[in-house]
């Protein structure tokens, strides 16, 4: 209910918008500032992991391996880290196949991300990364 202007008795049949736009402006302000959270993470899988789905087997995909000392595969072909770029364009970019990452778990975090920023240079936008299933063992398995 409403009082109308002038002193006359009676309701009101208008809304009161103000307080919808109050709340309205409120959720856009919250919205504002929650979006750009939302689109910042990164889909990382760790060297072990509960849920791991199986490699495709299909010939549309190249594994690319990072060995304990450094050294750079893709599938069985070792590839220095000055021609990972070339290689990657040619084998993957122009056939539009996929990759998939597979580090070592000792390989230091460094070498996988510079390896990581070659491969984003070479054209590559998905990369998937391979992990291991977690292997249950030890007290802490048993407290499920």
């Amino acid at each position: 209910m409403a009082i109308t202007p002038g002193g006359a008795k009676g309701l009101m049949s208008e809304i009161n918008v103000t307080p919808f736009v109050d709340v309205m402006l409120v959720l856009l302000i919250i919205f504002m500032v929650t979006a750009p959270m939302l689109t910042q993470g990164l889909e990382v899988d760790l060297p072990q992991t509960r849920t791991v789905s199986v490699l495709p087997k299909d010939t549309e995909n190249l594994v690319l391996t990072i060995k304990r000392d450094g050294s750079i595969y893709i599938d069985q072909y070792q590839v220095g880290l000055d021609e990972l770029t070339d290689q990657v364009k040619r084998l993957v970019t122009d056939q539009k196949k996929l990759l998939f990452l597979k580090a070592d778990k000792e390989v230091a975090y460094g070498v996988v991300v510079q390896v990581m920023g070659l491969l984003k240079g070479a054209g590559i936008d998905r990369l998937g990364v391979v992990a291991e299933q977690e292997r249950d063992t030890g007290p802490k398995a048993k407290k499920k």
